[in-house]
């Protein structure tokens, strides 16, 4: 299973400047007439964005699709065994930094396997470090869809719904959260990123009882996980009840 890469700390830095430049289908279109239409991206550009732009494929592109399926069916013994290669050294060129390869490998292996989790949750991932909140979220959803009952996947998508919410302060976000942590937890509470998701969901509806609850819960599975920014902010608001923090 790949090392979370998505952490919940960063949900607590303030996002009024990335507000001011989201991805957010919300926000509409913009009234100045005077833009210039967006040229169609060429294939280069559209290999590190994710499942390709989902834009009509050129000729060029299906061709270079082909020629690339073909050398895989060669060196696999299946397309889902090479989907899975991909995938895995797409995380490794994630984990160095490297957004853009990364997408790439993972565009690859949802085209060998379209039902590969790995591909949409890495895509996912990538959107997520890239501050593009609403492909995070598409690519998670996707998924969520094929593999409803993986934990960190859900706890993924949960995180990327605490942050549209500290963006757009809808409480539709929350709620969605709160579903998916739910479900989450119901399988195994003992995932540490579900319990402090649940803290800081907990804090953002104001139940801070609640929300020291699972601040406790995730610091007693792993404490490397804490954020101790968060526990200040928390203890402003109120004392911990347990008088661990003080």
């Amino acid at each position: 299973m790949k090392e979370s890469v998505v952490i919940w700390l960063a949900l607590l830095i303030p996002v009024l400047s990335f507000a001011q430049n989201t991805h957010l289908a919300s926000a509409g279109p913009s009234t100045d007439t005077n833009v210039a239409p967006k040229k169609p991206l060429d294939l280069k550009e559209r290999r590190i964005i994710p499942l390709f732009g989902e834009v009509s494929k050129t000729s060029e592109q299906i061709d270079e699709e082909i020629k690339f399926l073909s050398e895989c069916d060669k060196s696999f013994s299946s397309r889902t065994e090479a989907s899975s290669f991909f995938a895995t050294r797409a995380w490794e060129y994630l984990q160095e930094g490297s957004l853009d390869t990364a997408c790439y490998r993972f565009n690859l292996a949802q085209l060998l396997n379209d039902k590969n989790v790995e591909a949409y949750w890495g895509l996912g991932v990538v959107s997520y470090q890239r501050e593009n909140w609403v492909d995070a979220k598409r690519m998670l959803s996707k998924g969520v869809s094929l593999q409803g009952d993986n934990v960190p996947l859900l706890v993924d998508l949960s995180t990327v719904e605490l942050k549209l919410y500290a963006i757009t302060s809808r409480k539709e976000e929350l709620d969605e959260a709160s579903a998916l942590l739910k479900h989450a937890v119901s399988i195994d509470s003992t995932y540490a990123l579900g319990q402090y998701n649940l803290a800081l969901l907990h804090y953002n509806l104001n139940e801070l009882d609640k929300s020291w609850e699972h601040l406790h819960k995730g610091r007693t599975l792993d404490f490397t996980q804490l954020n101790l920014d968060f526990v200040e902010l928390l203890k402003a608001k109120m004392p911990d009840p347990q008088g661990f923090f003080k």
